[in-house]
């Protein structure tokens, strides 16, 4: 599977750089089970865990024509937003 990057035009680096997260751990989070929702304009939001055990929320978006996917943004997940991945995540094993 092809992953790519969105490239901050300002600094022409991968956005998420600016989230302090690696495209290592973008790709432990699409990789491993977690949660993936509906975004918005055919994006999808995946929750998952990295295996440095680190929560993150990755928004990408499918290829429609290849096996590969564009992302856009990572960063942690927070708050709110964590207690529910974790709590979806415990139902998931019983």
């Amino acid at each position: 599977m092809e992953i790519r990057f969105y490239i901050d035009p300002l600094t022409d680096q991968p956005h998420i750089y600016e989230h302090d997260v690696t495209e290592q751990e973008v790709i432990e989070v699409l990789r491993a089970p977690g949660d993936d929702f509906a975004g918005s304009q055919k994006s999808r939001i995946r929750f998952g865990q990295t295996a440095a055990g680190r929560y993150l929320k990755v928004i990408y978006v499918p290829d429609e024509d290849r096996d590969g996917l564009f992302v856009v943004t990572a960063y942690d997940l927070k708050s709110k937003a964590l207690k529910a991945f974790r709590r979806r995540q415990r139902r998931k094993r019983t």
